[in-house]
């Protein structure tokens, strides 16, 4: 699943396969030198991890969202477990929630403060987005606005204030096709009975609203630092 999901962000985003470079969290956050060699992090999902786990790497993670990215303002996309992170990082409540996990396709409707942001205020104040997590955000940090919300959770997007540092509950990098893929691989943790009568795969919609959100981060937040800084 994480070479799923590297494919899953060069798709979503356009470019070529060798333009992002994974790099594996369990052995240890990303270094100096592999930052400058960047352009910018993309935090992606985990399928087998949580941010309120107690592996040491998942506390190095943290505090590399705390003390690299949040602190200098690293132009950041993050989503799911990397929201997550971001969300402790700054302080911030993240709780376990099973009865409320979402998996599937559903609907997420902006915040007042999401609507006038640059990055979601050209979404509509209702869209659909791809998700696949039973942990979710309780509470932001003072720093973070929060941006977006759905039905079973109630904070789904937020960007650190005056920063390129933005960060999803839901999935931009996945298409219902990936998806279905995802939910297949995890079937023995969510699923149950005959794939073929699963109301959730039933119930899966091509969400491109939300899909345009990662390269829409790139020519709004990340090139014009990136032209600046040349």
């Amino acid at each position: 699943m994480a070479a799923h999901e590297l494919a899953c962000f060069v798709e979503a985003l356009g470019v070529d396969g060798d333009a992002v470079t994974r790099w594996d969290l369990t052995a240890g956050p990303p270094t100096a030198e592999a930052l400058e060699r960047s352009d910018a992090p993309l935090v992606g999902g985990s399928g087998q991890f949580s941010v309120l786990d107690g592996e040491p790497f998942i506390h190095q993670f943290i505090d590399f969202l705390a003390d690299t990215v949040v602190q200098r303002q690293v132009p950041t996309f993050a989503s799911c477990f990397g929201f997550q992170g971001l969300v402790v990082a700054g302080g911030g409540e993240v709780v376990e929630d099973k009865v409320n996990a979402e998996v599937g396709t559903f609907d997420i409707e902006l915040t007042v403060e999401g609507a006038a942001d640059p990055l979601l205020g050209s979404l509509a104040p209702r869209f659909q987005a791809q998700l696949g997590h039973k942990d979710r955000a309780e509470r932001l940090p003072a720093g973070m606005t929060h941006l977006a919300r759905s039905v079973r959770s109630p904070i789904q997007a937020l960007r650190v204030e005056g920063t390129p540092i933005f960060a999803t509950q839901f999935h931009p990098e996945l298409n219902k096709e990936a998806n279905i893929t995802r939910y297949l691989r995890y079937w023995d943790e969510y699923g149950s009975g005959d794939p073929a009568d699963d109301p959730i795969l039933q119930s899966m919609q091509d969400t491109p609203s939300a899909s345009a959100l990662l390269p829409r981060w790139v020519a709004q937040e990340l090139l014009p630092r990136l032209n600046d800084a040349q």
